[in-house]
């Protein structure tokens, strides 16, 4: 048998609609790290493995993933999932070739939801003008606080982008 539920920080399930962590209890899944016991031990709290992932059970029991939790944003007490801001990018306008979005410390908002964007060849966008796409298809407080264009962005051999890197790179943006 093969378990898959939502689970909140305190360990509390959550219902269909609401979102939280996935996790997972099976036979099947590993037993731990090798020789790892802090690492094992964070990943099976609750007596379940933590996936990392969020995501949530729609109406009809069918699983949807939404980030991976270190890729989740808590922006001014909210959190925002980057591939929804991600998605909304390219949305906007046709000329995003590629964008990644994270969060950076911020005074005001604890992370503020920071876009970075390459442009498709030959394409000009301003950062205004961008912005003001971008809020028509999301909540306010989803909205990215700057855009930064660029050239390139740090990717893993097999071309993912790599944002802790991208974060270590504009940390400091935000300070003033």
């Amino acid at each position: 048998m093969f378990e898959v539920a939502i689970m909140d920080e305190a360990g509390q399930f959550l219902p269909q609609g609401q979102s939280g962590e996935i996790v997972y209890r099976s036979p099947q899944v590993m037993s731990g790290y090798l020789h790892d016991p802090a690492a094992t031990a964070a990943a099976f709290v609750h007596g379940w493995f933590h996936s990392g992932d969020s995501g949530h059970f729609d109406r009809d029991g069918i699983l949807w993933f939404e980030d991976r939790f270190k890729d989740v944003i808590k922006s001014g007490g909210e959190n925002v999932a980057s591939i929804e801001v991600e998605k909304a990018l390219y949305a906007a306008d046709p000329g995003v070739q590629e964008t990644a979005v994270i969060g950076l410390p911020h005074d005001r908002w604890g992370e503020a939801v920071t876009a970075v964007v390459i442009l498709k060849a030959g394409h000009t966008i301003d950062e205004e003008t961008l912005l003001k796409k971008v809020r028509s298809h999301l909540s306010p407080f989803k909205c990215p606080k700057r855009i930064i264009f660029t050239e390139t962005m740090p990717k893993t051999a097999t071309g993912k982008i790599q944002k802790a890197k991208l974060r270590a790179e504009l940390v400091g943006i935000y300070r003033t």
